[in-house]
């Protein structure tokens, strides 16, 4: 059967992340340090152990980042002295100093001329876990939908976006795709939900999950041939 959908996720699939997260965790500080005097004398570790009671509480959090991140910051803003009022002021500023530092990215240099010479051969979707947003990208053309675990109130591996997925073009799971790089989220989840799955393994790392991906590709360059080889 032919390969109608592709999916894709974003973070460490169509950019480096772990630069862009570095710098926004710096921009929230420096955006606390300016406005948030008795919090920025905090320790970093304070904001961590009032995420991890928040998720204790309410796991399904970790499915909603942005919700996450502007309760943690509440909740540290308030035990420290600030009024309710305040607290979810300044947690909002610092979410958005956050935030735009977020969508400060470098593509990897093959993200977009993959894009372009896939978008008018098949349908283009985003399945992720993260809370990065295609239209603050510029990316939004390439893409029929995005998909994000915030949204959805579910995340990747569980089959829900997934199906929600191939429910979006109308397609069966035998013709679609999903590009991702991690063994668990991408690849078994894909897999699980009747899609191919190809692990994106820029670095060459050893596979650590259980079934093997269907492909796998040191370069986005390299997704084309794949997809024309299985058609």
């Amino acid at each position: 059967m032919s390969i109608r959908l592709i999916t894709f996720d974003l973070d460490d699939t169509l950019w480096d992340n772990r630069p862009v997260i570095v710098g926004a965790e710096a921009a929230m500080r420096d955006w606390l340090a300016l406005h948030t005097p008795l919090l920025a004398a905090q320790p970093v570790e304070h904001l961590w152990e009032i995420r991890t009671q928040l998720l204790k509480g309410e796991p399904q959090l970790r499915h909603r980042l942005s919700e996450l991140r502007r309760r943690t910051l509440f909740h540290a803003l308030e035990g420290v002295g600030y009024t309710r009022q305040e607290a979810v002021a300044l947690a909002e500023g610092a979410f958005q100093a956050m935030l735009r530092a977020r969508h400060q990215i470098t593509l990897y240099p093959d993200t977009v001329p993959m894009l372009e010479a896939l978008a008018s051969r098949y349908h283009l979707g985003v399945i992720t876990n993260g809370n990065a947003d295609v239209r603050r990208l510029g990316l939004a053309d390439y893409f029929q939908f995005a998909l994000c675990a915030e949204d959805l109130g579910i995340g990747k591996p569980d089959p829900k976006p997934f199906q929600e997925a191939l429910k979006r073009v109308g397609v069966s799971a035998e013709q679609a795709v999903h590009v991702g790089d991690h063994p668990g989220d991408d690849i078994r989840g894909a897999q699980a939900s009747g899609l191919r799955a190809i692990w994106f393994n820029p670095t060459g790392s050893d596979w650590a999950g259980e079934e093997s991906p269907d492909a796998e590709i040191r370069s986005l360059g390299e997704l084309p041939q794949i997809l024309q080889r299985w058609q």
